[in-house]
């Protein structure tokens, strides 16, 4: 799977807002409005997270997504600005299907797998969302399928063979 505590410095991660949702909570004296955000963040060089931050005002809550992103970080093998192979992953209701694409496609995804496919530097994708449309689920699911990738010399290594052999049986 993806290595867990990548150190970075902070000047090189950009962060992106996927969706921010407003919870009322009513008592006695009237509303009380709070405010969820999920946050992605990434160098745009392959490496992405992402994080849920509450908070009683906008500003915070993205704040709080930030920093929460900032602690989990993945390392995703980018090649030539494309993915190495496709892959399927699911997370709750929401099933995502990424595919490697020749340059010059661009990043065809919508929505929250948009953002996170961008974050980590991928300028040429073909992708499809199943099932849910759940912002949340959808980054997570994201995420899950590029941790999930790996470079030919990363089955090389992990199959004890050269790559000649992973290449060509």
């Amino acid at each position: 799977m993806a290595d867990k505590n990548i150190k970075t410095s902070d000047a090189e991660l950009k962060d992106k807002l996927v969706a921010i949702n407003r919870v009322t909570k009513v008592t006695k004296g009237g509303r009380t409005f709070s405010f969820s955000a999920i946050v992605v963040v990434g160098n745009e060089n392959g490496l992405v997270g992402w994080g849920l931050g509450k908070a009683n005002e906008v500003t915070t809550a993205i704040s709080k997504g930030v920093d929460a992103a900032k602690k989990n970080l993945i390392k995703v093998p980018v090649l030539k600005g494309t993915i190495p192979h496709e892959q399927l992953a699911r997370f709750g209701g929401a099933e995502v299907f990424i595919k490697p694409a020749s340059h010059g496609t661009g990043v065809k995804a919508g929505g929250a797998m948009r953002a996170v496919l961008e974050s980590v530097g991928v300028t040429d994708v073909l992708a499809k969302s199943k099932g849910s449309s759940n912002p949340h689920n959808l980054v997570k699911a994201t995420i899950e399928a590029l941790g999930e990738l790996r470079d030919a010399h990363t089955v090389a290594d992990q199959r004890g063979v050269s790559l000649d052999k992973v290449f060509n049986g």
